[in-house]
């Protein structure tokens, strides 16, 4: 149906009859969830209230408002009523559930579960001693019986289970399993009572439904058969297919989302539109009446939701996919608004943890404004002269990204400026992609090479959808800082408001262009002529990657530096160093093995010419060393091992390696945090702006045994060990006597970094303190009376 008619005539005019109803039961669960209960019962009492007395007034008025009001208000008292019997108990019993309180005293227990979605990929740090990497998974769970002190707990609460890969990831929806936990609380807001914090295999697993595995399986042959591509349209194609992202890259990920297209790889509305859309169009051409090809069609949505796995998104889309199609069949055009209407009441009634979910927030409001302003934008294009077709591929994505835009800002600290562009470049080429990856899906368990062929004809189209995230989300200005949270998204309400009023009166539309135009003719030159970064002469940037270390020396040889970790994401350091120009790397040090420093290593590997990784004598953690081997034999990259004593030269630089020894470090296997941490390669480097001491993570041990060793430490600049942890003796930056002391980390990290007692000891000794989490990449160049510090200014909110 063109966008156009559904506002073409009254006739076709969207009907807000739902829209209260849902607005009412959405934000009394969601005031329940963040407040209490008890707010629910209010906001039950308040819709059946306001729903009797719309009924009763709409007594003696003509027929088509009599029409509207008993409508509007039977559909909040019955919304009212619901809310009171089923979502209040819900949220009571979950709020009083007696995990909860074993919860927040800590403790272990024995717990029989039944899992309730997919395991995903855990990326942060803290879990079972190391510190980070793909080495656990979050599994979302419903307690069947708990053990606690050898006492029986009677909880059926949802849980979270943070556990091991091995065991745990091959998991599917409905399956029981019996495990030994450690219990923490959960966030507040939530209807999950505890988090459990597993360290072993699940046993007395029991057997998944059938249809689950049948499910499992067709994912598995897609996976396999995008594996004759390149290794990130592999593992892209599984995600923008069915939202499967276990094997998509940390580096494209965090492009799509600068890009503004992360919604491509969870599977919403528009994979479902896709589907049944293809099939609506094949039983059409087949010469099926509208009725017969929606159910055919809505055969088309259930399959999809099975292949796709019972995920909240997943089923969120479903619903609205299946009421949409429901008015399709009764020949209801106007119906899109209240399907909406229905789809937000079913799924907050079914789930109320949707209520405060910030995928159902952006799925609800860009369903709503594809209905509510793009097909008025279109029209208003049209009528200006532009081609319909354009005018329609246009408003769609403007309006979707004008909706949401506070929701994701509040949610990431930042508003892209390149999405709606980043959108109507992808639109063409997501329909191809979808459907050929579900076909070879699908054909995968019968036949291998139909499938590889499939996959093959959607490679163009992938790889044509990565090229437009890594250019979009490169684009100097690409994304602006903005606050985060409730406070950020409503600031930017008011901004769009304050917006759209200015552009509805003829003055001040005038005014706001002649604005527009003047950021155009002198923020733009600013940023993408003459961006004032890297200052010229760096001799070192550490880039700001969050709670990590990336460090890049520079050589004399423009494009040419070394990079010394390569902190926890590939993403935030591949933008560091196209920010610095840097083409060619003939070293990666990497300090030590813990992912933080190593994380972003594909950044590095897999878009620059690298001559060699170098690591240390220390290989544990044994899962991140596998990685860093496999990440660089696939590249063709060697290893070197670098010890106490060596020196490495390079035109404007030389590197010395102050420590460990290979006799030194002798880790034991599962060797912990400190173990790994006092491993670390300790360097000074000699630049045009004087010496630096690379100092990775040692702690007190090893800075004992680096004091010990009456090694020259001086330096004019260091880089504070552990990201400033209080694990740092004062007597080494006596001993370094440094004018800069730079402190890579993260803002507000869980950790406390950089500790008040280091900074302190830091400041007795007169040296400057930089700081990525509060400056941004922070760049040392070469001085009149020694190095200067220059910060970019910060380039990312909290972690």
């Amino acid at each position: 149906m063109s966008l156009r008619r559904i506002w073409a005539d009254p006739a076709t005019a969207p009907d807000w009859r739902l829209a209260p109803a849902a607005l009412a039961v959405w934000l009394a669960t969601m005031l329940g969830l963040l407040l209490g209960w008890w707010w629910v019962v209010v906001g039950a009492v308040a819709a059946v209230g306001a729903g009797i007395g719309i009924v009763l007034a709409a007594r003696g008025r003509a027929p088509a408002v009599r029409w509207f009001r008993v409508g509007l208000g039977w559909s909040l008292l019955v919304c009212g009523l619901l809310m009171a019997v089923a979502t209040t108990g819900r949220l009571r019993e979950a709020e009083q559930d007696p995990l909860r309180a074993h919860a927040r005293a800590g403790g272990e227990g024995q717990f029989r579960v039944t899992i309730t979605g997919r395991p995903r990929p855990l990326f942060s740090a803290g879990f079972g001693g190391q510190q980070g990497g793909v080495r656990a998974v979050v599994v979302p769970a419903r307690i069947r019986a708990a053990v606690i002190d050898g006492k029986a707990v009677a909880s059926t609460g949802r849980v979270v289970l943070v556990a091991p890969v091995d065991g745990w990831s091959r998991l599917l929806p409905g399956q029981d399993a019996t495990t030994t936990a450690g219990l923490a609380p959960a966030r507040s807001g939530e209807l999950t009572v505890a988090v459990l914090r597993v360290r072993g295999p699940p046993d007395d697993v029991s057997e998944a439904a059938a249809w689950q595995r049948g499910a499992q399986e067709l994912r598995g042959g897609l996976r396999d058969a995008a594996s004759v591509l390149d290794p990130e349209p592999a593992g892209l194609l599984p995600g923008l297919v069915v939202g499967d992202t276990d094997g998509l890259s940390r580096q494209v990920e965090e492009e799509f989302t600068a890009a503004g297209l992360a919604h491509l790889v969870a599977v919403s509305g528009a994979n479902l539109a896709i589907v049944c859309v293809a099939v609506l169009f094949l039983l059409r051409a087949l010469r099926m009446g509208p009725r017969s090809a929606a159910a055919g069609a809505a055969l088309a949505l259930v399959g999809f939701v099975v292949l796709a796995g019972s995920e909240p998104s997943v089923l969120r889309a479903g619903v609205m996919g299946a009421v949409g199609l429901l008015a399709l069949a009764m020949g209801r055009e106007r119906a899109a608004l209240p399907a909406l209407g229905t789809a937000v009441i079913v799924l907050v009634l079914w789930d109320p943890a949707m209520a405060v979910s910030f995928g159902f927030a952006l799925s609800v409001l860009a369903t709503a404004g594809l209905v509510l302003l793009a097909p008025r934008w279109a029209e208003r294009l049209a009528h200006r002269g532009v081609p319909r077709g354009l005018a329609e591929a246009l408003a769609v994505p403007a309006a979707a990204h004008l909706v949401t835009a506070p929701v994701v800002a509040g949610m990431a600290g930042e508003v892209s400026l390149v999405a709606v562009l980043a959108n109507l470049l992808a639109a063409p080429v997501v329909p191809v992609a979808t459907v050929l990856g579900v076909l070879a899906a699908l054909v995968a368990p019968v036949s291998s090479w139909p499938a590889e062929l499939l996959v093959r004809l959607a490679g163009p189209e992938v790889d044509w959808l990565i090229l437009v995230a890594r250019h979009a989300s490169r684009v100097p200005g690409a994304t602006i800082a903005w606050p985060s949270g409730w406070w950020g998204g409503l600031l930017l309400v008011a901004c769009v408001s304050l917006l759209v009023a200015a552009l509805r009166r003829r003055h001040l539309r005038v005014l706001v262009g002649a604005a527009l135009t003047g950021l155009l003719v002198v923020v733009v030159p600013i940023r993408v002529v003459a961006p004032g970064w890297p200052p010229p002469g760096w001799a070192m940037v550490a880039c700001d990657v969050g709670q990590g270390d990336a460090l890049v020396l520079a050589t004399a040889e423009a494009g040419r530096a070394v990079v010394v970790d390569t902190g926890p994401e590939p993403g935030l350091l591949a933008g560091c160093l196209d920010r610095l120009d840097v083409s060619r790397v003939p070293l990666v040090v990497l300090s030590h093995l813990h992912a933080d420093h190593v994380g972003g290593l594909d950044a590095v590997l897999g878009e620059r010419t690298v001559g060699a990784v170098a690591v240390g004598p220390g290989r544990e953690p044994d899962w991140a060393w596998e990685e860093v081997r496999d990440a660089a034999a696939e590249v063709g990259v060697p290893i070197v091992q670098l010890d106490a004593g060596h020196r490495l030269e390079w035109p404007g630089l030389v590197i010395e390696v102050l420590a460990p020894t290979a006799k030194e470090v002798m880790l034991p296997a599962e060797a912990e945090g400190t173990e790994i941490n006092n491993a670390s390669l300790v360097l000074r480097a000699a630049t045009p702006a004087g010496k630096v001491l690379l100092s990775g993570d040692v702690e007190l041990s090893a800075q004992a045994g680096l004091l010990d060793s009456r090694a020259d430490l001086t330096a004019d600049v260091v880089k504070v060990p552990h990201h400033g942890s209080r694990y740092t003796t004062p007597e080494l930056f006596t001993a370094v006597r440094a004018r800069i002391a730079v402190v890579s980390v993260g803002a507000d990290n869980r950790y406390g970094h950089p500790s008040p007692t280091t900074l302190r000891a830091i400041d007795r000794t007169g040296a400057l303190v930089v700081r990525t989490d509060t400056g941004g990449d922070a760049a040392i160049v070469p001085g009149e009376n020694g190095p200067r510090a220059v910060a970019r200014g910060p380039t990312r909110g909290p972690p």
